[in-house]
């Protein structure tokens, strides 16, 4: 991380901090940028990206360039399907190959250490929120699937899963270990899905066999 980032990402986590102790509330017009900027003696950018910042991960409301408003709690939603399509924008946020962990060894049936390809995607709401983080890996081409088994667990976020979700390190999201399967039951694909708790209730049902 860069000393320009963590400036405004301190910056953001200070208004968020702020927002909790109810100096501004749910509706309320927090200061411009140009004011903001004088309290914390920054350039007036430096707080456009905290804004941008805590607006997409829910925390503000507004356009860029007017004035933003301290954000509603964010609608509850309901996980019936992990294998569902994200019905509105994601955006993929690494891409990078990784070596197979122990869980991974377990969770593929590969080697450990091979090679695997991955992806992270995050979910957003309609209004740009963050909804959920998908991170996907599989070994060599990506192959079709026919089914998919799902387990719930409950994991600590990460400063980076914290950061993309707008939560703070270590608080706790559901994460369900989604994992699909070829025509023979053999896993081609395993996905970690993370759900903060106060945005999601899980409700996953017994497929039929």
């Amino acid at each position: 991380m860069s000393a320009g980032e963590a400036v405004y990402r301190r910056i953001a986590a200070d208004i968020r901090r702020r927002i909790a102790a109810e100096e501004w509330v749910a509706g309320q017009a927090l200061p411009s940028r140009s004011t903001m900027a004088a309290d914390y003696h920054v350039h007036e950018q430096t707080v456009r990206l905290a804004y941008d910042l805590l607006r997409r991960n829910g925390v503000l409301d507004g356009e860029r360039g007017r004035h933003v408003t301290v954000a509603h709690p964010p609608a509850m939603r309901t996980l019936t399907d992990p294998d569902a399509d994200w019905p509105w924008a994601t955006e993929l946020t690494d891409t990078r190959p990784q070596p197979a962990t122990d869980d991974l060894v377990g969770r593929l049936g590969v080697p450990a250490g091979v090679q695997l390809q991955h992806e992270t995607m995050e979910c957003l709401e309609p209004g740009g929120r963050s909804a959920m983080l998908v991170s996907s890996w599989w070994r060599g081409r990506r192959r079709a699937h026919v089914s998919h088994v799902a387990e719930l667990g409950v994991v600590a976020l990460t400063e980076e899963r914290a950061h993309a979700l707008g939560l703070l390190v270590d608080a706790l999201a559901y994460r369900v270990i989604r994992t699909r399967l070829d025509t023979h039951g053999a896993p081609v694909e395993t996905a970690d899905l993370i759900l903060p708790l106060d945005r999601w209730t899980i409700r996953l049902w017994p497929r039929d066999s």
